[in-house]
């Protein structure tokens, strides 16, 4: 029997059990992904950016978690080798109608405990050449990095305790409360367990459902659309450039990344 079963081979999933194993390395684990690879979702598709958390509430858990987990990141992945870069972004006011809000979004950054100052157009087109604007914030501690990687070596350490266990995959498909235990059901072999955490992402409500159990929230996924800049229009975007964000709009804006390969 395990301690503890983690569902979802994502961010979360591993970060959660490498820093319980971390912290009582007494405990047994396994974690349950369903596809044959990590980070294959949401994890291995996104931007890839180490956020700052200059959005928050100031004193929000999003706040304090952003800063701390920005930190955390970085130092695992100084510790651990793993390719990453504070390249530093802008928030680019693009008229005078969007500057109270991106002074807004500076304030909350400084209550934050941010590095970032706003910064004129000239400064602006020092750091970004080809970008268009009045004013923009300069976030400095912004950064870069390769999820994925951050997860293969997450599942890596995971396996180094010889009790533990990473089960590739293995779907999901029942899960029974015993008297004392809870007994996971996938398509490959039962697993029991002590306690269960679910960091099952997009599908941690419908994994909810398969204990019998009605899910306190209801996911609505989003489906984000990436482009790549043509070879001879990469120049045009050095490191991170974004919009101030539409207060009409729960999203950031269409905004530039370099990734970590370039």
């Amino acid at each position: 029997m395990f301690d503890i079963c983690i569902i979802g081979g994502g961010i979360v999933g591993l970060a959660t059990a490498y820093q319980l194993s971390k912290k009582h390395p007494k405990l047994k684990l396994v974690v349950l992904e369903k596809e044959t690879s990590l980070a294959k979702h949401q994890t291995g598709h996104n931007s890839g950016v180490l956020h700052t958390g200059i959005y928050y509430k100031p004193g929000s858990l999003k706040a304090i978690n952003c800063r701390n987990g920005k930190q955390a990141m970085e130092q695992f992945c100084k510790e651990q080798g793993i390719d990453h870069e504070l390249c530093g972004k802008i928030i680019v006011a693009l008229n005078d109608e969007e500057i109270p809000r991106m002074q807004n979004i500076f304030q909350r950054g400084q209550e934050n405990g941010v590095n970032c100052k706003i910064i004129s157009r000239e400064e602006m087109l020092e750091i970004e050449p080809h970008v268009a604007g009045v004013q923009a914030i300069h976030v400095p501690e912004c950064g870069i990095v390769n999820y994925k990687q951050v997860c293969l070596r997450l599942g890596e350490i995971i396996q180094e305790k010889e009790e533990n266990r990473l089960f590739l995959g293995h779907q999901v498909t029942k899960i029974r409360n015993m008297a004392s235990s809870l007994v996971v059901e996938t398509d490959k072999q039962q697993i029991e367990c002590k306690h269960l955490i679910n960091c099952g992402g997009l599908h941690s409500d419908k994994i909810t459902e398969l204990g019998g159990e009605q899910s306190p929230a209801k996911i609505i996924p989003f489906k984000g659309e990436y482009f790549e800049l043509t070879e001879d229009s990469k120049h045009l975007c050095k490191n991170l450039i974004y919009p101030v964000p539409d207060p009409e709009f729960p999203f950031l804006g269409v905004h530039f990344t370099r990734m970590i390969d370039n």
